[in-house]
């Protein structure tokens, strides 16, 4: 199996989560860009729409999308699910919302837009943010175990604090407690991230 991904792009999700789960995999980089991987494979033949992540599997298949791939991880590890005959329903709504509403909110901060589209952006995301904030169970967002669901939010708080965007205490301690983790942590040195990366005062 084998993870491809961007450093700190959402793909840091996948590949804490494969940590987490204790699943062996390979890991390698992509030039988004130039569409080439590490190794100078063409990425687009490994994944036609040229963005990451892309999980392939030993059986040769290929996933991709988010919500499509720590689901896939979440089936295998159920511990990083969440239990109960809603729990999937429930994972995959919140795994929608970090998707469609938090992370393709970011889009202006990545691309060249102007300093107006920016703001509206930061508002939209600050506010969307208070949801997950609010819906905590415990010190992670379903209880006292982090699930897949986390590491997909747990990124987008690192962009949040990348553009200086405000976020609520409770999702600040939650980054925190995610940076404590040793899975979050080998990721993110793999990912060549783990320098400068400090808590907030």
């Amino acid at each position: 199996m084998k993870l491809f991904y961007f450093p700190a792009a959402c793909s840091l999700a996948p590949h804490i989560a494969l940590l987490e789960a204790g699943l062996p995999f390979d890991r390698e980089s992509v030039d988004l860009k130039g569409k080439r991987t590490a190794s100078g494979a063409d990425f687009l033949a490994i994944n036609a729409k040229g963005y990451v992540p892309a999980l392939v599997l030993d059986s040769g298949q290929t996933i991709t999308e988010n919500i499509a791939v720590l689901d896939w991880i979440a089936a295998q590890h159920p511990s990083l699910g969440v239990d109960g005959p809603l729990g999937r329903t429930r994972l995959l709504e919140m795994l929608a919302y970090v998707s469609t509403e938090v992370h393709k909110s970011f889009k202006p901060f990545f691309v060249a837009n102007s300093d107006d589209e920016k703001a509206r952006a930061r508002a939209l995301i600050e506010k969307r943010l208070q949801l997950p904030a609010e819906r905590m169970r415990g010190p992670y967002l379903f209880g006292s175990q982090p699930v897949v669901a986390d590491f997909y939010l747990f990124v987008m708080l690192l962009w949040a604090d990348r553009f200086g965007l405000t976020v609520p205490d409770r999702l600040r301690a939650l980054r925190d407690r995610m940076l404590e983790r040793p899975a979050v942590q080998a990721a993110m040195q793999a990912e060549g991230l783990i320098q400068g990366l400090a808590k907030s005062a």
